[in-house]
């Protein structure tokens, strides 16, 4: 049997702090690479988010100015056909 005394309590305090901390530190590794790992995922994808919003922001700025390209070459054309006299229909 083992003598308790003050040297022999430490010591066996410090083994079962040890064995505690080698259980458990490789969970506690793993659980904080775990959350800051989907920190860092949460982070990209709001960033996605917002780059796909303002990709069809500047999709429909497109879209409304090759629309507008079309009505100016329309009106430019339909001026140019006035100004000569041939009216093409």
């Amino acid at each position: 049997m083992i003598r308790l005394n003050s040297k022999s309590s430490i010591f066996i305090a410090l083994g079962i702090l040890i064995i505690a901390l080698a259980l458990f530190f490789p969970r506690i590794y793993f659980t904080n690479n775990i959350y800051y790992v989907s920190k860092d995922i949460n982070k990209l994808y709001a960033h996605y988010i917002s780059l796909k919003e303002e990709n069809k922001f500047l999709a429909q700025q497109l879209e409304d100015m090759k629309f507008k390209n079309q009505v100016e070459d329309a009106l430019i054309i339909y001026s140019i056909e006035e100004a000569n006299g041939t009216n093409i229909r």
